[in-house]
């Protein structure tokens, strides 16, 4: 029996990002996708995570183990912390799509740089990097950096602005740190923009890496 991935996405953008990373990471695997662009954008409206988008988080998770879901990953970081109270209500395991990414900044330095668009997404990837780091029992610094107008600037249909202003950032943040986490996958596309000689530091960027870590597990 092939076992079956549920991905639940706050963006349709997503789903075609994932899918290639599936085929690429989890080819024996079945994949369905829950998409709700209202859960971000609720969000970003109320400029926090509030109870009632938590409890629909819930009930997405319900959902995707109702639909035959033997692992539920979502890809959203600004609702990662409802994600892990989902983790604790349902019979398969939750994953938020950053933890494996937080997992790998804390083993690869002290100095942890985590760069954001969004100020709702930055708070809850910071702090997922601290309780990770704690639970390695590990000692860590973190500068986060939040490119202010650079999200809506891609909201607005400028995403070469947005691109240079994420650029500009990441290049000044690797003179600071160890290694850069992504608090956002849209960001991902900027780093191949850069030079070797730019990239001073990893840059980590969560889709591949969560990937990575499925493929242990599936």
């Amino acid at each position: 029996m092939k076992k079956t991935l549920g991905l639940v996405h706050t963006s349709a953008t997503l789903v075609p990002v994932f899918q290639q990373l599936c085929a690429q990471y989890l080819p024996h695997i079945n994949v369905f996708n829950i998409v709700d662009d209202s859960l971000i954008k609720q969000v970003i409206t109320r400029g926090e995570l509030q109870p009632d988008t938590a409890r629909r988080v819930v009930n997405y998770a319900n959902s995707a183990e109702s639909a035959g879901a033997d692992f539920i990953m979502f890809t959203c970081s600004s609702i990662g912390a409802a994600v892990e109270t989902a983790a604790t209500l349902t019979q398969v395991p939750v994953l938020r799509v950053d933890q494996p990414m937080a997992d790998k900044a804390v083993s690869m330095g002290k100095k942890i740089g985590v760069i954001a668009t969004l100020p709702t997404t930055l708070a809850p990837t910071s702090d997922l990097v601290k309780r990770r780091a704690a639970v390695a029992g590990k000692s860590i610094e973190i500068k986060s950096v939040l490119c202010e107008g650079a999200f809506d600037a891609l909201m607005g249909g400028n995403p070469a602005l947005h691109d240079q202003m994420v650029a500009a950032a990441l290049k000044e943040l690797s003179h600071e740190v160890d290694v850069i986490v992504l608090a956002q996958a849209s960001m991902a596309r900027v780093v191949d923009t850069l030079s070797d000689t730019e990239k001073k530091v990893p840059i980590l960027a969560s889709p591949p890496i969560a990937m990575e870590y499925l493929a242990t597990l599936l």
